[in-house]
């Protein structure tokens, strides 16, 4: 049974449920005839541990800095468990991360055997692993048994020994399904993982000082090389993103300073890499090089969303939006490559969804939601911010809702509960979300934004994250808890609308403190109202002009929440006006010569204020993830794609031109993808996987001769689009 929300879900997806990762969790779709071996371990624990050591990289001018919050640990000690029947005998290697111990059939196998012989005939294996510094692994092959994502695992094996001396091997003991990537050769050890790497080469070269001011071109991330390194001495380098941060060697965000004894190879790699474009090199008199170059350092995904119009600069601006997310595609979805070069669950929430338009990446959206999530007990909100604890629950829904994967969310609905009971837990006397001792409330980097008192748009997070938590009771089984958390969403709700609505403003208003309503309106609660379909249709089309399109509400200026604005008025049929201001905003980092997109821009602003922040003369990430939010905004309210049902199984296509001659992409599934052309005259759609409806309007009667067109009234018109056919249709398009 594929569950979804009881609401309109299509509009419930824009800042909907969510989700992790690159390597863990398992493969949800990999029921395979013929199963191959691939490395396990405890679920959740391969992420945390490798995010710890990735967020543990940032430095600040050389300095350790690492992330605000809490560290957690792999469990030390595991148990895996196979009940298996071989049809014949089997001799089976075996290779770990740790020393072990073995059992076959509740018996222990002596010494540390690199393989083993098993009979023919029903069997059990318990191998338990021992790591401290690494997480616990195994890698078990043979013919007809191997490790895969059948097997299971506890932490807390409740092993006792009867007085015969044979151990019962299981006694109460909670198993869990096996955490996986693609470590699937004995030699592809987990924890030496590294992303990939690619030579690349410097495009203009200028003397400085005693050194040099390299440019490789545009934003990049990797390790900077010597060539023809001779000599005893100190080089100095310093990386920019922009070329004023690069010279500036005083107040520059990142730097190395290295000590050469002359012992060093000719072809030097630095240890370390870095985000940067220029890099100013400064080296001792006695230490010389013949030239410098970089590997890029880079996750190997595939660019399966595509995008092309008669707009040109929509056209650059979506590449530079792909290639802003891939830099900041990593081992997890980063915020940016940088500074931080952490995991914050508001920035990787819309990385999950770009990554929907543009990878399909299941894996990199799986470990994402593992390593924020962390281990039990709940101390805090994940990153310590209220909101971001939310994002991370839509997002898991939006990660089953778009890849169909039942088996995480039954797998992990544990770990959503305990995150949710610290949430209730949390809240005040009148039920609602208020910052407490320790709570970060962000919402948005925004001049004079008050968090104080009860804040609607965290009330209103807190509705959709316990709708997402109703829909994975029910996946989970949980019918209990299922009614419990629809009725505390439907009671949230309720109190939302009974407190902050404003008939006289037209609007749900910001916040109310000691009891008080404040009279002060802000874009964030209203925004999302829309796309969350909670207001009725006379108040969308208030909210639409008294607050989205009224210029005396506070502007947005961070790409971050410029993502929710325009996704607000893309679902209200503003199409025409969103890409205008996509030209103006995107377009104007392009015209100031951005070659990623940034945190944050202020058209206002001007020279070197475009690259302040945080009282730092270059303190602003100039490749911010979620600068990249044009991949998604022209995939689902463009080319009009988005899953009705979960993994594509059912679908709609509606394309809407927002003024543009013509149109072409596709939008990838984890089965195939969707293909969309559109002009103002003619339609071209054709899938790989599952049931489409192609909706669109037309002045006039629409034909096709590849399918049945049903009319809806008032011009609008729909076909039904089957797998592994193209569909043409001619038609008027109305704007």
């Amino acid at each position: 049974m594929k569950h979804i929300l009881k609401i309109s879900i299509c509009k419930f997806l824009p800042v909907l449920l969510m989700g992790l990762l690159f390597f863990s969790s398992y493969n949800a779709n990999a029921q395979e005839k013929d199963p191959k071996a691939t490395w396990i371990w405890y679920p959740g624990d391969y992420e945390i541990w490798l995010s710890n050591k990735m967020q543990a990289r940032r430095t600040e001018r050389g300095a350790f800095l690492p992330p605000l919050w809490r560290y957690y640990s792999p469990y030390a000690l595991v148990t895996f468990r196979k009940d298996f029947e071989l049809p014949e005998e089997d001799k089976v290697a075996i290779h770990t991360e740790g020393d072990f111990k073995l059992q076959i059939d509740g018996k222990l196998v002596h010494g540390r055997p690199e393989s083993i012989t098993i009979p023919a005939g029903k069997h059990s294996m318990v191998i338990k692993i021992y790591n401290q510094e690494r997480v616990p692994a195994v890698f078990i092959k043979g013919k007809h048994l191997q490790t895969d994502e059948s097997w299971k695992v506890t932490f807390e094996d409740k092993e006792w020994i009867d007085e015969t001396g044979k151990a019962s091997d299981q006694s109460g003991t909670n198993w869990e399904a096996v955490g996986t990537w693609n470590f699937n050769t004995p030699e592809d050890l987990p924890s030496e993982f590294q992303l990939a790497t690619k030579p690349q080469y410097v495009v203009e070269s200028k003397p400085m000082g005693e050194g040099e001011l390299v440019d490789f071109g545009r934003e990049t991330f990797g390790y900077v090389k010597f060539h023809g390194l001779e000599g005893e001495g100190k080089v100095s380098l310093y990386y920019g993103e922009s070329e004023e941060e690069a010279m500036d060697s005083a107040y520059c965000e990142t730097l190395d300073h290295l000590e050469f004894d002359g012992s060093q190879a000719e072809d030097y790699t630095l240890k370390n890499s870095k985000a940067y474009r220029y890099v100013q090199i400064q080296t001792d008199p006695g230490v010389s090089y013949d030239s410098v170059s970089m590997l890029y350092e880079y996750l190997p995904v595939e660019y399966r969303g595509k995008w092309n119009s008669s707009d040109e600069l929509l056209n650059e601006i979506w590449d530079v939006s792909a290639y802003t997310m891939h830099l900041n595609t990593r081992e997890f979805f980063l915020d940016g490559i940088k500074r931080d070069r952490w995991i914050w669950s508001g920035d990787a929430y819309q990385s999950y969804l770009m990554n929907y338009y543009l990878f399909f990446d299941n894996a990199s959206v799986r470990r994402t939601l593992l390593a924020l999530r962390g281990k039990e007990p709940v101390a805090s909100h994940l990153n310590t911010i209220m909101d971001y604890s939310f994002y991370w629950f839509v997002g898991i829904y939006d990660y089953y809702l778009y890849s169909g994967d039942e088996e995480f969310i039954k797998n992990f609905y544990p770990r959503m509960v305990s995150l949710m009971d610290f949430c209730l837990e949390r809240r005040n006397e009148n039920g609602m979300m208020e910052g407490l001792p320790g709570d970060w409330i962000f919402i948005d980097w925004a001049d004079g934004l008050s968090k104080q008192g009860e804040v609607s748009f965290e009330q209103m997070l807190l509705a959709r994250s316990l709708e997402a938590m109703a829909v994975s009771a029910e996946i989970a089984g949980d019918e209990k808890g299922q009614a419990k958390y629809q009725t505390l969403a439907d009671e949230m709700k309720e109190k939302l609308f009974d407190v902050f609505w404003s008939e006289d403003r037209k609007a749900i208003m910001h916040q109310r403190v000691d009891g008080e309503v404040l009279d002060n309106v802000t874009r964030y609660s209203n925004m999302f109202g829309i796309f969350f379909d909670y207001f009725k249709e006379e108040q969308k089309q208030a909210v639409k002009h008294s607050v989205l399109l009224n210029d005396d509400v506070q502007k947005i200026t961070t790409p971050y929440m410029r993502f929710y604005e325009l996704e607000a008025l893309c679902a209200m049929g503003e199409q025409e006006f969103v890409l205008d201001e996509i030209r103006d905003y995107w377009g104007g980092m392009l015209d100031l010569g951005a070659t990623s997109f940034w945190e944050k821009y202020d058209p206002s602003e001007s020279g070197r204020e475009h690259l302040s922040m945080y009282g730092r003369p270059y303190g602003k990430s100039l490749c911010h993830a979620w600068g990249a939010s044009p991949i998604y905004l022209f995939g689902k309210y463009y080319l009009g794609v988005k899953p009705l049902s979960p993994g594509y199984e059912t679908y709609e296509i509606s394309p809407e031109l927002g003024g543009l001659e013509w149109m072409e992409g596709k939008v990838p599934t984890d089965n195939g993808d969707i293909s969309v052309y559109a002009n103002s005259r003619e339609i071209k759609v054709s899938a790989d996987h599952g049931i489409g409806t192609l909706k669109f309007e037309s002045r006039s009667k629409p034909r096709s001769k590849d399918g049945e067109i049903k009319s809806l009234g008032n011009d609008a018109y729909e076909m039904e689009v089957q797998p592994g056919k193209e569909y043409v249709v001619s038609y008027k398009a109305l704007k």
